[in-house]
């Protein structure tokens, strides 16, 4: 039986890793995958093996391990830290047969180990991309990132403020540009009127942010939102004087990548749940200090549609550039 090794903190595993995995495995009877992860890793360890496991559940050649990275010492030379690999290896896994690696350590590894090295596009020919490019402009490198894991690297937009400012307009119209999906204002599904009470604004923040975390598994690199559990609890305050604890808590569960604040220079359009057209510039306002009050960053929103489309435009082209078509 011949058994084949691979390493990697796979931060995050990309195709490339998968790559080198299915080459390895085929080449071997068993394969063993080992993630090593140190405490303050930039994406959490469990997350990573999680993402491991599930994409290779069904072949079972793979078997997939997780160890704690506590005898590297990235000081000494690659030979003598390749050593120390080499000693961990021999007391965590049965007698390996073969190692194989895109990288410069898989020489001295497979050398310190007694084992042949095979070496897999070292010059990343096949698959131009690494873990850190990926971490760094995931946007960039979608195309190398598994479906399993694109969820995790969704940016999610935010189209906030006050009522009828566009937001919804906003957030189907940039959905369709970037061929992705939307979150609309979920309260509009479940009530008719302001007359509400507490159980109904609970209800509509759970649905919220079920609705997000929904349509995150099938967004292409963004996720435009229309509204968030901030604006629940502005509404639940001014209609009902209070804020379920609960809503602050769902507050946590979302992190937006990027919030727009919607400014109230445009017509009041009616409808059967808008009543505070006298109350525009006070709700601005209030807007903008939940905003504030949490240290959020955000970039205003006004003018005309174009003005408006071009002020997005221009801020998610800034922070998320993206080297190919969308």
């Amino acid at each position: 039986m011949t058994r084949g090794l691979v390493i990697g903190k796979f931060m995050p595993l990309h195709l490339g890793h998968v790559a080198l995995i299915r080459f390895a495995a085929a080449q071997c009877d068993e394969l063993i995958v080992s993630m090593s992860y140190k405490p303050n890793d930039p994406i959490h360890a469990s997350i990573r093996f999680e993402w491991l496991q599930e994409f290779f559940k069904n072949d079972r050649k793979i078997i997939t391990a997780i160890s704690l990275d506590d005898f590297d010492d990235e000081s000494l030379p690659l030979d003598q830290r390749t050593q120390l690999w080499a000693n961990f290896i021999q007391k965590r896994f049965p007698p390996i047969d073969v190692l194989f690696s895109s990288e410069e350590y898989g020489e001295p590894f497979a050398r310190n180990l007694g084992v042949k090295h095979v070496l897999f596009d070292r010059e990343r020919e096949k698959f131009p991309v690494s873990a850190t490019k990926v971490r760094e402009s995931p946007l960039r490198y979608w195309q190398f990132i598994p479906e399993n894991i694109r969820p995790y690297f969704v940016k999610k937009i935010c189209f906030y403020g006050p009522e009828s400012t566009g937001k919804s307009t906003m957030a189907k119209h940039f959905a369709k540009r970037y061929q992705t999906e939307f979150v609309p204002e979920v309260a509009r599904e479940l009530i008719t009127s302001n007359d509400f009470s507490v159980d109904d604004i609970i209800r509509i923040g759970k649905a919220q942010t079920e609705r997000v975390k929904e349509k995150v598994k099938t967004a292409n690199r963004f996720l435009f939102c229309d509204t968030d559990l901030i604006t629940t609890e502005i509404y639940s305050q001014k209609y009902l004087k209070v804020i379920p604890e609960i809503l602050i808590e769902l507050e946590k569960e979302i992190h937006y990548d990027l919030y727009f604040l919607f400014d109230i220079d445009v017509p009041w359009v009616a409808d059967g749940l808008r009543d505070l057209n006298n109350q525009r510039e006070a709700m601005k306002k209030i807007f903008e200090e939940e905003l504030v009050r949490r240290n959020i960053q955000f970039v205003r929103v006004s003018g005309t549609w174009e003005d408006r489309e071009k002020i997005i435009d221009t801020a998610l082209e800034a922070r998320f550039p993206l080297d190919e078509g969308r």
